[in-house]
């Protein structure tokens, strides 16, 4: 095989050259597999978000989703959380929402004659966090800390949360009445922002089928826990063990780098997206049966830990560009390591 053709391998050597994996990937993407097979008994397409959360999920980070009413954003979430051996809660965020009814309060108890701290919904493992956008900038400062360091402070006491810990955050584009922007620093903390879109005739077609067979078959009730904590901490384990070049990580920071100097640009990412990016391209090589990372592994993680990071100019904006348009833009010109 010419190795201009060749499939790339860590240090740019073909596949025949003799490289041996190094990382075990058996358990990983048999546990993938069950995960995806658990979710596809309810959800029908989307499986590019799918797989998207579970590179997530793989990764340790929160997952924010657009899209409009209606395309099973929230289902995803709760039926990823019935996956896993693990808590789950759900909160509906309203204009009226304080940052108690979230981390939690502490309560007189005249038994001890002291204050004890009841624990929010957000003390959990997986929290849906529905419609994120419609609380203020009060509520949506209380998941700060705990979305970057996995801990509460409150009355001068920390509380860790227990591991895994995953906030799924949903917010609908369309509707922007009664909403609140979310401020840089939190959309910084999201590991992806996934888009969600309209499914095809065909998939629609199989979802009508669905319902006309029976309510159960577009329930969560049809899923069930199928992998538990201890399994997804190896998993995520071997992920970390996943190697990436260093022309790869080299790639990888031009590509965030870019984001700060471009002209389209008024803002560009942090080296928190740097950190993203490797450890999803990870993710994303692993859950494809790799344990090295590819130029194509970048190129499919990019998008999405970026596209909530940047901000375009308002000239670009009138010219009816967006985030991901500039991103693929970017990403062209940065020349692929081989």
């Amino acid at each position: 095989m010419n190795e201009e053709h060749a499939p790339y391998t860590p240090s740019g050597t073909p596949a025949e050259s003799g490289y041996k994996p190094t990382v075990q990937l058996a358990e990983l993407q048999h546990a993938v597999e069950r995960l995806r097979g658990e979710v596809r008994k309810v959800i029908v397409g989307q499986e590019r978000m799918v797989d998207l959360l579970l590179v997530a999920l793989l990764s340790d980070g929160h997952v924010l989703i657009e899209g409009a009413p209606g395309l099973a954003k929230t289902l995803t979430a709760k039926l990823l959380a019935r996956c896993i051996h693990t808590g789950f809660s759900r909160i509906q965020f309203t204009p009226d929402l304080m940052p108690s009814d979230l981390i939690g309060t502490s309560v007189f108890d005249p038994r001890t004659t002291a204050f004890e701290f009841r624990p929010g919904p957000v003390f959990s493992n997986i929290v849906l966090v529905d419609e994120i956008n419609r609380a203020p900038a009060k509520t949506q400062s209380a998941l700060f800390e705990v979305m970057e360091e996995r801990q509460i402070t409150t009355d001068g006491r920390t509380y860790p949360m227990s591991r895994p810990f995953m906030i799924v955050a949903t917010q609908n584009p369309i509707e922007q009445e009664g909403t609140y922007r979310l401020p840089e620093a939190q959309l910084d903390r999201f590991f992806f922002k996934l888009n969600v879109g309209y499914p095809t005739l065909e998939e629609e077609v199989s979802i009508l089928d669905r319902a006309a067979q029976g309510k159960h078959l577009l329930s969560a009730d049809a899923v069930k826990a199928v992998i538990s904590v201890e399994e997804l901490e190896r998993s995520r384990n071997i992920v970390h063990q996943v190697i990436c070049d260093a022309k790869l990580v080299r790639y990888i920071a031009g590509i965030v780098d870019r984001t700060r100097h471009d002209g389209a640009l008024m803002l560009g990412a942090s080296p928190r997206a740097s950190l993203a990016i490797l450890t999803g391209s990870k993710a994303h090589a692993a859950i494809n049966g790799r344990d090295f990372v590819t130029p194509e592994d970048v190129q499919a993680i990019a998008p999405h830990v970026l596209r909530h990071r940047v901000q375009l100019t308002p000239e670009r904006e009138m010219e009816g560009l967006d985030a991901d348009q500039v991103i693929g833009m970017l990403v062209k010109q940065l020349e692929v390591p081989r």
